[in-house]
């Protein structure tokens, strides 16, 4: 009986590495080796798999949906991994933190954190608000909140920034539909399509108009929403297709939803946001190392 080849933990840890920072060139800096030696790690696992995990385009390795499926497959193993290589874990911290977040990371990604980080940490008080990114910087700035976590970049003096995880933009389709056959979606893809897209203040919307106009395409917008978890939603119901950030919803959204990559390029940057002026507190710090360990210690 012919049986495919065992895969190879640092294969895993490749696949991780290029889909969390979306470059091949940051996937190398992370595990401390080539690019060369990136492309050659994946290659070798889309042979052992029988699957193509990322579409090259333009020298480029943009990860498919089942690249993004796999990922989250592997995460709950590499997490365990990562914490018997570190059995005695920090000890606990104590008091108050505020966190504050836009809804896509408060009702998609931060819930589980939060729950884990208070189990460890019993006496921690925590305080977390859902509110829009621009508020989110100005009471980061303002001190109101020790703690932001947003795909918006600030360019506020009062507010420093430390990156989670680096993404880049997505197509969401509802299953079945014609481009699904399509490896990577470009705007003239696009053309003639009923489109969902992000309202106009939301952080990603201006580099999304920015490709349909160099494109000379005009999306055929079917409704405004205002974050990628409704429009995500939006996608399943049939209504068109979407340009979003694909963390933390990518893998959420289930079999009735298909993502593809998108070119060209529309870079995004998660990232915890604190205040400048005064230094980050021990809880806020331990909450960032707790969050970067959920996510296999991402560094």
């Amino acid at each position: 009986m012919n049986r495919r080849p065992a895969i190879d933990l640092r294969h895993l840890e490749i696949l991780r590495a290029l889909v969390e920072t979306g470059k091949t060139t940051a996937a190398a800096q992370r595990l401390g080796t080539s690019q060369s030696a990136i492309s050659r790690g994946i290659a070798q696992l889309e042979a052992k798999l029988g699957r193509l995990l990322f579409a090259r385009r333009g020298g480029r390795l943009l990860p498919t949906a089942e690249a993004f499926a796999l990922h989250e497959q592997i995460r709950p193993a590499l997490a365990v991994l990562a914490r018997i290589g570190d059995m005695s874990g920090p000890a606990p911290v104590t008091g108050a933190l505020r966190l504050a977040s836009p809804p896509t990371f408060a009702h998609s990604f931060l819930p589980a954190r939060i729950a884990s980080f208070i189990r460890l940490n019993p006496e921690i008080e925590i305080s977390f608000d859902v509110i829009p990114s621009d508020s989110l910087i100005t009471n980061v700035a303002e001190e109101r909140v020790d703690l932001g976590l947003t795909d918006t970049v600030p360019a506020h003096a009062g507010v420093r920034s430390e990156l989670l995880l680096a993404t880049e933009a997505v197509c969401l389709l509802p299953a079945g539909h014609p481009l699904c056959a399509r490896e990577c979606i470009e705007p003239e893809d696009l053309a003639g399509q009923t489109f969902i897209a992000l309202t106009r203040r939301h952080s990603g919307r201006f580099a999304i108009d920015q490709a349909f106009e160099r494109a000379g395409v005009t999306p055929s917008t079917v409704i405004e929403t205002a974050t990628s978890v409704s429009a995500g939603e939006f996608v399943r119901e049939g209504l068109g297709v979407a340009l979003v950030n694909p963390f933390p919803i990518a893998a959420q959204l289930g079999s009735s939803v298909a993502v593809r990559p998108f070119s060209p390029r529309i870079s995004y940057r998660t990232s915890f946001l604190m205040p400048a002026r005064v230094p980050v507190s021990a809880a806020a710090a331990a909450f960032i190392a707790h969050t970067r360990a959920s996510m296999e210690n991402v560094s």
